[in-house]
């Protein structure tokens, strides 16, 4: 019975091990990868959105209120450096503008919300350069 526990065990890890690798290769960033959190010149913070389902569906216009978005959200200053955890290839659709977008779990690691597991935009995630995140931060709002 422990043998059996043990090989339904690493058939789980490496179904979910092998999922991530796909959708790595699919997304924009790929999980272990550092990155900035920015969104535009005119609104640099960014959502740190409790589930993916939520942010698929803001992004899609779909929401009941300002106060469910201000719920199940916290603002994360622009320059915020966070670990990709998972991301998953175009499952934001956006009911403005044009392209679907990632979703991207990650893990903040700087900032008052440190240690934070969030789901974000791929369109808010910049790739830093090893020891220049605050050069990734700026170049985003350009």
């Amino acid at each position: 019975m422990r043998a059996l526990r043990g090989w339904f065990g690493a058939v789980a890890f490496f179904g979910v091990s092998a999922a991530s690798a796909f959708a790595a290769d699919t997304c924009t960033v790929a999980p272990g990868g550092r990155v900035v959190l920015a969104a535009d010149a005119a609104e640099p913070d960014v959502f740190l959105w409790d589930s993916r389902t939520r942010l698929v569906d803001y992004v899609a216009g779909r929401w009941d209120s300002t106060r469910a978005i201000f719920a199940h959200t916290e603002l994360a200053e622009a320059g915020t450096q966070a670990l990709v955890v998972m991301c998953v290839a175009g499952i934001a659709h956006p009911k403005v503008g044009n392209g679907d977008e990632d979703a991207v779990g990650v893990k903040v690691l700087s900032g008052r919300h440190r240690g934070r597991y969030a789901w974000v935009l791929s369109s808010d995630v910049h790739r830093t350069k090893p020891g220049n995140a605050a050069s990734a931060a700026n170049a985003s709002k350009e």
